[in-house]
């Protein structure tokens, strides 16, 4: 790391989030939003719910009590997005990329806006091509429609999944 990301994962490991807010560290800079809604806390609710503890952590960020906050990629398996109204591009593009680029096998996107889950696997990073890191599979269903999550093993159901209303 350089002097500069090392002042700014250093204010991010310090800094105190307001009360309904959470701080994100993303490609170098530190983004601040608005706290999950009813939509985002009832999605992940369904969602560990079916994960069962006996094989798997069933981890949210806001769980965690980690010197420096962060998880190294390399003990993740899966990680799970659920889109805010204002977090889309971040969760479909900039996470996306990261996520591929650090190996975590399998990325969930589950997205209230446009009532669909993404499912990404098989991470590629083909620098060597002159491409951002990525996924090689994708797999995108509607919400009610099942998604087999093979890394896990199970597949998850949807039907209690949310979308936001217009």
């Amino acid at each position: 790391m350089t002097a500069v990301d090392d002042r700014v994962l250093t204010v991010f490991e310090n800094l105190e989030v307001p009360e309904g807010y959470r701080a994100e560290l993303i490609r170098g800079e530190i983004v601040m939003t608005a706290g999950p809604d009813k939509v985002h806390n009832v999605t992940v609710e369904a969602i560990r719910d079916q994960i069962p503890r006996a094989h798997w952590h069933r981890l949210q960020t806001q769980d965690l009590s980690m010197p420096g906050r962060l998880i190294p990629s390399s003990v993740a398996t899966m990680v799970v997005e659920v889109v805010s109204r204002t977090s889309g591009d971040r969760d479909h593009r900039t996470k996306r990329q990261m996520y591929a680029e650090g190996g975590i096998p399998a990325y969930l996107i589950v997205d209230p806006v446009e009532g669909v889950c993404v499912l990404l696997a098989e991470p590629s990073d083909d620098r060597v091509l002159s491409r951002l890191p990525d996924y090689r599979a994708k797999r995108t269903s509607r919400f009610g429609d099942p998604i087999p999550v093979h890394v896990l093993g199970l597949t998850l159901e949807t039907t209690d999944f949310q979308g936001y209303a217009d």
